[in-house]
């Protein structure tokens, strides 16, 4: 008679120990598999779960019934989820724009951000580049919450052209509370008739106490813009980043000869007559920088107190300093501040700092810190004399004198 089998232990006659070995050894591996898996995730390498938000379709059913989701700001391609994201949905911040491909936008900005060797740290207050940073910057997975819902903007940065827009909306985009379109939605100007479900269904998902926003640089010159914001929503605060008429005009144009290297010289463009120093107001990058003018449509419609002017200049010099005007503003808490930031050199342009652990910096596109054409000092001399007056209404209705005219 055999001796009884210690306790715990499989009977040989009905599973062999090697394949209870075999057994034990799979179910390690999964365990182990799994847990790099979610570590994998949590560390912003899934692609899987990069920016996907499950919520409701745009025809209002619940697009999260059983088995069933949607992907925020997609054509409403439905996709199975397991049972436990019907329970707790993944709300992301922003996802990083470097994983958006890299393609000119209208205003010829990049939509996505290069990844770029940090020059030297010379940002104001800054404390190298690379160094980490306090806050979750954008792309970092935040909480398990349950789903947020889409808003139509309670903010717009409006204009102008060639002003900064782009890298005020990137840096905002850091600040914890502020959920931003990564494109031009140009609805105001190009497809008011689609209707704000349609506008409404390009926004990000926001939680309370979460800003949704926008930026549309041609809105700011477009005439029916202030009346169809405001009809939208009167308490839509508005950014404007302005810039030296007289450069933006030189930039915006280097921007058109990067696409069309045959267009006629800018002084050509500039003046109806060159030798009678007429300026042509009907070429658009004239006249974008009449700022005044445009400015007294949108005061019809908006009062002063909404309105909120970004110099584009100082973004460059000290975008801490801006980005605090801008907080208070929009009436968020000051958290983007010096330690955000550092100066590359080559560019001649402020780069987002990353956080920790997370890579190398990040700076606007090639676009950026692009090479202006040299252009004849007395036409620059001409064009200033012709902006002073503009100028000049412009600081008394903004009250701040931009330096302009110096």
């Amino acid at each position: 008679m055999a001796p009884p089998a210690p306790a715990g232990s499989h009977p040989t006659s009905t599973e062999p120990l090697s394949r209870s070995i075999f057994r034990k050894f799979l179910l390690m591996l999964c365990s182990l598999l799994t847990s790099l898996y979610v570590f994998y995730c949590l560390a912003e390498r899934c692609q899987t779960l990069s920016g996907p938000v499950v919520g409701r379709s745009g025809g209002g059913k619940e697009a999260g019934a059983p088995g069933r989701g949607v992907l925020a700001g997609g054509a409403g391609e439905p996709v199975a989820w397991p049972a436990v994201a019907r329970r707790k949905r993944l709300l992301q911040v922003q996802p990083w724009p470097r994983r958006r491909p890299p393609a000119l936008r209208d205003d010829g900005e990049m939509a996505a951000w290069e990844e770029e060797t940090p020059g030297l740290a010379g940002s104001p207050g800054g404390s190298g580049a690379g160094s980490s940073v306090a806050e979750t910057p954008p792309g970092t997975l935040a909480l398990l919450l349950d789903e947020g819902s889409k808003q139509l903007p309670q903010a717009i940065i409006i204009g102008v052209k060639k002003g900064g827009t782009r890298a005020l909306l990137e840096f905002l985009r850091v600040h914890p509370d502020v959920r931003a379109v990564g494109a031009e939605p140009h609805f105001f100007d190009r497809s008011y008739d689609k209707g704000l479900a349609w506008y409404r269904d390009l926004m990000p998902r926001t939680l309370e106490g979460q800003i949704t926003m926008e930026k549309t640089p041609s809105y700011f010159v477009t005439r029916e813009a202030p009346a169809r914001i405001s009809a939208m929503s009167k308490d839509t605060k508005l950014l404007v980043v302005v810039r030296d008429p007289v450069t933006r005009a030189v930039s915006d144009y280097t921007q058109t000869l990067s696409k069309r290297p045959d267009i006629p010289s800018f002084e050509s463009l500039a003046f109806r007559n060159r030798t009678a120093g007429l300026v042509d107001r009907a070429w658009s990058a004239i006249q974008i920088g009449l700022y005044a003018e445009h400015l007294e449509r949108w005061l019809r419609h908006f009062p002063a107190r909404q309105l909120l002017f970004v110099s584009g200049e100082r973004l460059v010099r000290d975008p801490a300093g801006e980005l605090g005007r801008v907080q208070d503003f929009l009436g968020l808490k000051r958290i983007i501040s010096d330690k955000h930031f550092y100066f590359n050199q080559t560019k001649g342009f402020p780069c987002l700092k990353k956080a920790e652990g997370s890579g190398r910096p990040h700076c606007l596109g090639k676009t950026k810190g692009r090479p202006h054409p040299e252009i004849d000092g007395q036409v620059l001399r001409r064009l200033r004399d012709f902006y002073r007056p503009f100028n000049r209404k412009f600081y008394q209705m903004t009250g701040h004198d931009f330096g302009w005219d110096g």
